[in-house]
């Protein structure tokens, strides 16, 4: 696959730069070394903690900073899931209420949901309770004085690991399949409007499973997926941080906006991947997105299948993307302001004119499996350079 860094020759136009900047070289207390630390580049102002676990070979194949603690942001919904679904055997069944509350949080990142049942199952006591069961090293409640903040729970990348190998090869089979196949089924838009595939299901294509999570960032505006139900529940707990969130609490930034992705790829869910990454104040949610997929793109993940293609930056915000390449097909979706996107072929179709530029060109974007109008690509030219013809 290749990975384009294009100028831009248009004046409204905001590139987002891809090129991978200085190494972040001062690893956490207590974490892990780095297989490969060279390999690892962070764009300007991004901080992160990444492991990567081949379940094939039974080692890491990443580690860097593997032990940082982030404030979890929605990833916490895995060990909320777990909780609940803790000592219902042998066959785990799970009340019809409660599954359509599961269901619409781990595919769809419901915060609502998340609320019911932190509620229900006494908050931080759930994290303290999964720590104790899945021996985790560096979990924690949220802080005292934010007790029903589930998404200041502190988490690592290496924790992470554990929990998904955890739901693998330790879970009951019901509780494994159950809660892996909702990760699989996971959808486009999250509940709150935010683009959800972003990191691993924006680089590899399927089969994967994903948890993501996101906190400190505007409304994104993510079109709504059919697929995306909200749950019947009104949420009660913050998880975004507020406009002046709390300083740092026991090494937890709650304060930086965070993006992380974490999941399995490839068959047999051969590979673990967690990176959580934080973000300069103020950066809007597509730079976020899209400097976290330049880290995801660049480890080594066994088993992993990448889209080919080529990626560029994108401008405006409320871009749609449609079934075809005019403006009279259905919109599937819309970006998320200046966020790159891996275009995987080119073709003539309608003619778009947005003052001062008009093209006839549309980009085919695999990962949306739809079409956008060259005219909102970051390239000089009506065609994009060495992307084929479709």
């Amino acid at each position: 696959m290749q990975i384009r860094f294009i100028g831009v020759l248009r004046p409204a136009v905001v590139l987002t730069v891809l090129a991978l900047a200085a190494l972040c070289t001062t690893p956490a207390v207590g974490a892990a070394s780095s297989a490969r630390p060279a390999a690892i580049g962070l764009p300007a102002g991004v901080s992160a903690g990444i492991a990567v676990f081949d379940r094939q070979t039974g080692t890491f194949t990443e580690q860097f900073n593997a032990r940082a603690r982030f404030r979890s942001a929605s990833v916490v919904k895995l060990l909320i899931a777990l909780d609940h679904l803790w000592d219902r055997g042998p066959t785990y069944p799970i009340p019809d209420a409660d599954r359509a509350l599961l269901d619409v949080m781990l595919r769809s990142s419901d915060d609502g949901a998340a609320s019911t049942f932190w509620d229900r199952n006494g908050g931080g006591a759930i994290v303290e309770r999964m720590v104790a069961r899945l021996k985790l090293a560096d979990t924690a409640p949220p802080p005292a004085d934010r007790p029903g903040y589930w998404g200041y729970t502190a988490l690592s990348a290496a924790d992470t690991v554990r929990i998904y190998r955890y739901l693998l090869d330790e879970a009951p089979a019901p509780v494994r399949d159950y809660v892996m196949g909702n990760l699989r089924a996971s959808t486009r838009c999250g509940t709150d409007g935010y683009d959800q595939s972003f990191g691993v299901a924006a680089v590899f294509d399927r089969p994967w499973a994903v948890k993501q999570g996101w906190s400190g960032f505007d409304s994104n505006g993510c079109t709504t997926d059919p697929a995306v139900t909200r749950a019947p529940t009104r949420a009660r707990t913050q998880v975004q941080a507020p406009t002046r969130a709390p300083a740092p609490a026991d090494g937890v930034d709650l304060r930086r906006p965070a993006l992380h992705t974490t999941g399995t790829v490839g068959a047999a869910d051969r590979t673990i991947v967690a990176v959580f990454t934080l973000h300069a104040e103020g950066t809007p949610y597509g730079k976020a997105y899209s400097d976290l997929g330049a880290v995801v793109r660049g480890l080594n993940v066994p088993g992993a299948t990448r889209t080919p293609g080529s990626w560029f930056g994108t401008w405006g915000s409320g871009v749609r993307v449609r079934a075809r390449a005019g403006t009279d097909s259905a919109v599937l979706t819309t970006l998320p302001a200046g966020v790159d996107v891996l275009a995987g072929c080119q073709k003539r179709g309608q003619v778009v004119t947005v003052p001062p530029y008009t093209n006839d060109w549309w980009a085919y974007l695999p990962k949306y499996d739809g079409w956008i109008t060259n005219i909102y690509v970051s390239s000089p030219g009506d065609k994009l350079p060495d992307v084929p013809d479709c």
